[in-house]
């Protein structure tokens, strides 16, 4: 039995294929229309996960939509009338696109499908489709659920029972109430986009002290022991206008949100400091709540909160469960699969049977691109490339690129499903380099300076450079840890102690550790574990680098710049090579060096964003 799942029309469009309970594949819309965060009917990636399928629409047995389209305009309209008539500017604003979509969803499936689907649509609450991508791919025969976001239909945070092929909900926080939306306000207000620049602000963090901690549960949340809250809604204006703060809001934090791309002051960073510290208390309380209501010790997580890997670190180190594991499209990209499986298991009630690792295939769901299809893209774009017959060699050759303090671009298997690239949509770095964070910011991302990478080491020596447990899995990238003491230099010592004089982004200049390129200013990292299983070719580059160096630790940065989706297709992976400072690129067996190109340039940032006016 085939079911496709789809998400679409809010935010990070996509879709999954589930064969017989078998994920054949997943993914983004953003990918195939490189617009990011597309949030329109997902063609591109249905066609692609039909084509690897090897059926056509007209063989699906069913279709299914991760939320339920009457029940949020419910909401919308309740909420609406709530605020009338503050809100009618908003409920104009919003209307048009309900009657023209939103509302007909199966009308736009049916034309999106090109009429050709002659079964059923089959709607599942938003946060059941969460559940389920949590759940069912997970190792684990019984979990805990536990899923937050902005908002689905009612719910913003729900806790759940997963055993064997059921899942029960259990508890649910409710709109206007919301952890996603309370951290996407500040997201706001501190002058980045709203659902796509939280991570940002996660990032910022550790810059910052939590001075305003304290106000916000004062006077923005009312948090009790099991980690509900409510929030004093005359501070923020998401219901009834299109922007996420109110007057009050500014008053409390001492002034104005922030524009957009001016400069970053350390209000900002002790604003981010102080948010990130509530997020992980809030999280941290339901997760014990959650344990205490389940009677489980193990954990599963999604929606997108669950890409706060600060905070999952934390629940991971602190928490009461003994493992967790976490969606790696933990937002609503990942409902596309949620509710595909929902279907198969909940509503058909087929078994299921948890593997070791997981039922998620290293989230490796995407297209693959052959070295025929490569060789034949690179000679009609007059590229100079060396073929390398013998996968060691190539992997050798990589590894010692990388230690030369090259940047890599490294395009090979198949596409990663989420917003992490795990080593196939991957920039490799060397982690020992003094220069390769700044260089890769600047140079290659054209990003902010502040941003930090993350390492992707391998599994058996996790322990070894990160406080974390012998052979602990931490494979889609999605877990903070400390770096170990051992590890650290002086800087980082200092810092550990809380001795540094240096403030704000002046901290980036403090070498922290022997890996320092992925060490953050609170001396830790997003740590990827690497293992031949899950990432066989990944995992040879790292085992060269590390006979090779010493080291088995490589910065692993998504393959694109600052306003584009990861690289899908070769020609997307070659484009981003010869618009950027990159020094070499791999597509599967050919290796590409930027200076044997005959159209190599040094690309300048600033005149780079002017062009493409990126956000």
């Amino acid at each position: 039995m085939n079911i496709l799942g789809i998400s679409a029309f809010y935010h990070d469009s996509a879709a999954a294929l589930v064969s017989d309970g078998r994920i054949v594949a997943a993914a983004q819309e953003e990918r195939f229309s490189r617009k990011k965060h597309d949030f329109g009917f997902p063609k591109g990636a249905i066609d692609y996960c039909l084509k690897e399928a090897g059926i056509e629409v007209d063989d699906l047995d069913l279709v299914a939509f991760y939320d339920k389209p009457l029940l949020k305009f419910d909401r919308l309209l309740e909420t609406y009338i709530t605020y009338a008539p503050i809100g009618f500017q908003l409920f104009l604003m919003g209307l048009p696109l309900w009657l023209r979509e939103k509302l007909y969803t199966p009308r736009e499936l049916d034309r999106g499908l090109g009429g050709r689907y002659p079964g059923r649509y089959v709607f599942t609450e938003h946060h059941e489709s969460h559940a389920a991508s949590a759940f069912f791919p997970s190792p684990f025969e019984e979990a805990a659920i536990l899923t937050l976001d902005g908002v689905g239909e009612w719910a913003t945070g729900t806790i759940a029972r997963g055993t064997g092929n059921r899942i029960e909900m259990l508890k649910e926080m409710r709109f206007p109430h919301s952890l996603g939306l309370l951290y996407s306000a500040f997201t706001y207000f501190t002058g980045f986009r709203v659902n796509s620049g939280e991570y940002k602000l996660m990032g910022l963090a550790p810059y910052g002290d939590p001075i305003y901690k304290e106000r916000i549960l004062e006077h923005l949340i009312d948090l009790k022991d099991d980690g509900s809250f409510r929030m004093d809604m005359s501070y923020f204006a998401y219901c009834h206008k299109d922007v996420m703060t109110g007057p009050k809001f500014a008053e409390l934090f001492d002034g104005p949100a922030r524009t957009a791309e001016t400069e970053i002051t350390q209000r900002e960073m002790d604003i981010a400091a102080s948010i990130q510290a509530v997020t992980e208390e809030v999280v941290l309380r339901i997760a014990r709540y959650a344990h205490e209501l389940t009677g489980c010790s193990k954990l599963t997580m999604a929606g997108g909160v669950a890409l706060n890997c600060v905070g999952n670190g934390r629940v991971l180190r602190e928490g009461p469960f003994e493992d967790v594991w976490i969606q790696p499209a933990a937002g609503d990209a990942g409902g596309a699969l949620g509710c595909a499986l929902f279907v198969w298991h909940q509503l058909l009630d087929k078994p299921r049977a948890p593997v070791a690792h997981d039922l998620q295939s290293g989230s490796l769901l995407g297209p693959r691109y052959g070295n025929d299809e490569i060789r034949t893209f690179l000679e009609s774009e007059g590229a100079v490339y060396t073929v390398y017959e013998d996968e060691d060699s190539l992997c050798d050759r990589i590894a010692e690129l990388i230690a030369g303090e090259n940047v890599v671009g490294h395009f090979a298997d198949r596409m990663e499903f989420g917003p992490r690239a795990l080593g196939s949509r991957s920039i490799l770095g060397d982690a020992r380099s003094t220069k390769m964070q700044e260089v890769m910011n600047l140079k290659i991302k054209f990003r902010e300076s502040f941003r930090p990478f993350a390492p992707a080491i391998l599994r058996e020596d996790v322990d070894e450079y990160f406080e974390m447990r012998p052979n602990e899995d931490s494979p889609y990238m999605l877990m903070v840890a400390p770096v170990r003491e051992e590890k650290l230099s002086e800087a980082g010592r200092r810092t550990q102690r809380r001795e540094t004089e240096e403030r704000g982004l002046d901290r980036l200049k403090e070498l922290r550790s022997v890996v320092p390129a992925i060490t953050h200013v609170d001396n830790s990292a997003r740590v990827q574990t690497v293992d031949e299983k899950r990432a066989p070719r990944f995992y040879k580059i790292i085992k060269a680098f590390k006979a090779r160096t010493g080291s088995p630790v490589v910065i692993n940065t998504s393959f694109n710049v600052r306003g584009e989706p990861i690289v899908c297709t070769p020609a997307d992976a070659y484009r981003c090579f010869m618009n950027t400072n990159m020094d070499v690129l791999v597509l599967e067996n050919q290796i590409l060096c930027k200076s044997d190109q005959p159209n190599a340039r040094e690309v300048d940032r600033e005149a780079y964003l002017a062009e493409f006016a990126l956000d």
